[in-house]
C-alpha cells in the first residue's frame, strides 16, 4: 500500500452557498459581471441583482471579447455550466464558430480532494477502505476533474487498474444547478423570441440525461461492457476490462490500458507504428460503432486514445456515449446516396425542423454547397469541414436538427480531425464510400424486405381498424359544432407581461403620490394637543416610507432600461 504523500493538497473545490434562492443570486451575479445584464433582463432577472449592479445597461470595457466572457463566466459559475458549455461547444447549429472555438477551451480541471474524503467515500462505496482492498493504492490522482478524480491501483490478484472516484456531494450540487437551468430555460421560452425558436426546456430535459448519465459509474461501464462485445474479434481495439465487484454508481475500477497518446506523432514514429494505417483503422471502427451497431463512443478526443503495442488502440473513457436507433441509420444511408446523387430533398429529410420558407432557403443554400464540392476527389474533401459548413447553414437559418445528429455530426468531425492529424493525406470519404455501398446492398437485400414489411403490415392493419371509428367522431363533433382549434401566438405572453409590470408600476406611483399628499394634509389640518410633538415623527416617519417606495419604484425603473 502506498503511503499517504507528505505534501498538503489544496483546499477542495469551491462549494455552493447554501439554499436555492443563494445560488440563483450568485448565477445572477456572475453573469451580470461578465456584461449579460441584458440577458437578465430579458428574462425579468434584474431584480436578483445588487443595486451597484443592476443600474448600468452597458457592458463595462474589458480587454476580453464576449465570447472569452462566456467562457469566463461559465468556469466561474461552475460543474454544471461547465459541462454545459462542453456540450454546447459542439453545437455549430446554434452558435456561431468564435463562440465554438472559446467554448472548446473549457477547462474542466480542479484541485483534488483531500485525501481523507476520497478513502471516506471509497470505503462508504465498497465497504472497505483502499488499504484492504488493494495492494497498492496511489494516493496522488493521475487526473481530476469537477466531478471526479482518478487514481492508480493494483489489485490484489496482481492487476494494473484506475479507481475513478466520484466527488461527495457533486450529485445535489449538480441537481440544484438542474433545477435552475430548467427555470431558465422555461422563462426564456415564454420571454424571448429566441427561447421560443429553440426548444430550451427539450434541450436542458437532454443535457440533464446526458450529465446524470456521465455521473452514474455503473452506466459507463455497462457502455465499456457493450462497446467490447461489439467488438468481440476485432484485434486492432482493446476495451479496458470492468472490475464489477470494486465498481459501484460512485467508484468505478477498470483496467489501466499503457500506450502512445494518439497525437504524440514523434513517439508513434520512434515506436514504427504506422500512422496511415493508424488513421483508417480509427475511422473503420468509428464508422462501424455508427452505422451497424447503432451505438458509439461520442468523446473521441485525443486524450481517450493510446496506441498500444503492434498499432492497437485503446479507447478509454465511455461516460459520454450516442445511440442511432435503426431509422435513423437508414436516413444515414439515404442521406450519403443522396450527397452523391445531389438529392437535396433526400438530404434536407432528415428531422430537420423549419418552416416552409426556411426549408426553401435551406434546399437552395445547400445546393450551392453540394455543387461546391462535385466532381472533387474524396481525398481532397474534407469531411469536418463540410458538416461546419452545413451546420453554418442551419445556424443562419434558425432552424432545428435532432440533437443526436448533432452529436454525430460533432463526433465525426472530431474524429476526422483526428485522422487527419494522423495522415495530413488521409480522406474519411475514401474510406466512407465501400462501407456505405455494402451496408446499403446488405441492408437492402430481398431477404431483408420481410423484416421490414412485417411491422408495417401491422401498422397499416391497426390504421385500417381505428380510421373509421376516429373519422365518425371528427365528423360528429363537426356536426355538433364543437370542434376546437388550438393556436398558440407568439410573443404574447411576453407582452402580457410587460403589460402587467407597467400596470403595476403606475398603480404604484400612484398611490406613493397619494400617500405624499395625503400625509401632508392630514399634518395640516390635525391637532394633536398634548401630543403635537408626535406630529413631526409622523411626518419624518411618512416621508421615510415614501421616500424608501419611491427609490425602489426607481431603481426597478433604471434595472427595466426605461
Amino acid at each position: 500500500m502506498t503511503d499517504h504523500p507528505t505534501a498538503n493538497f489544496p483546499d477542495p473545490p469551491y462549494r455552493y452557498p447554501r439554499g436555492r434562492f443563494a445560488r440563483y443570486r450568485q448565477v445572477v451575479r456572475i453573469l451580470a459581471h461578465h456584461g449579460f445584464g441584458w440577458l437578465l433582463g430579458q428574462l425579468g432577472l434584474s431584480r436578483l441583482l445588487p443595486l451597484h449592479l443592476g443600474i448600468p445597461r452597458r457592458r463595462p470595457v474589458s480587454q476580453h471579447t464576449a465570447a472569452e466572457h462566456l467562457r469566463l463566466a461559465i468556469e466561474e459559475l461552475g460543474t454544471t455550466f461547465i459541462k454545459l458549455g462542453q456540450i454546447l461547444s459542439t453545437r455549430s447549429d446554434l452558435l456561431p464558430p468564435n463562440y465554438l472555438a472559446e467554448l472548446s477551451r473549457l477547462q474542466d480541471a480542479v484541485p483534488p480532494e483531500p485525501l481523507e474524503v476520497i478513502e471516506a467515500q471509497i470505503a462508504r462505496e465498497l465497504g472497505r477502505p483502499p488499504s484492504e482492498l488493494f495492494a497498492e493504492f496511489e494516493w496522488k490522482p493521475i487526473g481530476s476533474a469537477s466531478i471526479g478524480q482518478v487514481h492508480a491501483a493494483r489489485l490484489k490478484t496482481g492487476e494494473e487498474v484506475v479507481v475513478k472516484v466520484q466527488r461527495p456531494g457533486v450529485e445535489s450540487l449538480v441537481e440544484e444547478d438542474l433545477a435552475i437551468l430548467r427555470d431558465l430555460a422555461r422563462m426564456a421560452s415564454g420571454r424571448t423570441t429566441w427561447g421560443q425558436i429553440y426548444d430550451l426546456p427539450g434541450m436542458v430535459e437532454e443535457f440533464s440525461a446526458t450529465l446524470l448519465g456521465e455521473m452514474d459509474y455503473l452506466r459507463e461501464g455497462r457502455n465499456a461492457d457493450r462497446i467490447r462485445r461489439s467488438f468481440a474479434g476485432e484485434p486492432h481495439l482493446r476495451v479496458p476490462t470492468i472490475y464489477w465487484e470494486y465498481t459501484t454508481k460512485r467508484v468505478l475500477t477498470m483496467e489501466r490500458l499503457r500506450g502512445i497518446k494518439v497525437d504524440d506523432l514523434p513517439a508513434l514514429d520512434r515506436a514504427g507504428i504506422d500512422r496511415k494505417a493508424l488513421a483508417e483503422t480509427g475511422a473503420r471502427l468509428v464508422l462501424k460503432m455508427v452505422l451497424e451497431d447503432g451505438f458509439y463512443h461520442a468523446d473521441p478526443h485525443p486524450g481517450n486514445f493510446l496506441v498500444m503495442e503492434g498499432g492497437v488502440i485503446g479507447l478509454l473513457d465511455y461516460g459520454m456515449v450516442g445511440q442511432v436507433d435503426e431509422a435513423t441509420r437508414d436516413g444515414l444511408l439515404y442521406l450519403l446516396v443522396a450527397v452523391a446523387n445531389q438529392d437535396l430533398d433526400r438530404v434536407i429529410d432528415l428531422g430537420v425542423v423549419g418552416t416552409a420558407a426556411q426549408m426553401e432557403r435551406l434546399r437552395r443554400e445547400l445546393g450551392h454547397l453540394v455543387a461546391t464540392y462535385w466532381g472533387i476527389p474524396l481525398k481532397q474533401i474534407d469531411v469536418a469541414r463540410v458538416l461546419e459548413e452545413s451546420m453554418g447553414i442551419v445556424r443562419r437559418h434558425l432552424l432545428q436538427l435532432p440533437s443526436h445528429l448533432v452529436l454525430l455530426a460533432k463526433t465525426m468531425a472530431m474524429n476526422e480531425g483526428l485522422t487527419r492529424e494522423l495522415d495530413p493525406d488521409f480522406s474519411t470519404a475514401e474510406v466512407l464510400r465501400p462501407y456505405v455501398l455494402r451496408l446499403a446492398w446488405e441492408r437492402y437485400l430481398p431477404h431483408q424486405w420481410g423484416k421490414r414489411l412485417i411491422p408495417t403490415l401491422t401498422d397499416l392493419s391497426r390504421l385500417a381498424i381505428t380510421l373509421p371509428r376516429r373519422t365518425e367522431r371528427l365528423l360528429n363533433r363537426m356536426e355538433r359544432g364543437d370542434l376546437s382549434l388550438q393556436m398558440r401566438v407568439q410573443e404574447t405572453e411576453h407582452i402580457l407581461d410587460v403589460l402587467n409590470r407597467i400596470a403595476n408600476r403606475l398603480v404604484l406611483g400612484m398611490l406613493i403620490s397619494g400617500f405624499a399628499v395625503a400625509l401632508a394634509l392630514l399634518i395640516q389640518v390635525y391637532y394633536a394637543g398634548e401630543l403635537r410633538w408626535l406630529q413631526g415623527w409622523i411626518l419624518a416617519a411618512g416621508m421615510a416610507v415614501v421616500g424608501g417606495l419611491g427609490l425602489w419604484l426607481a431603481t426597478n425603473l433604471l434595472r427595466g432600461g426605461h
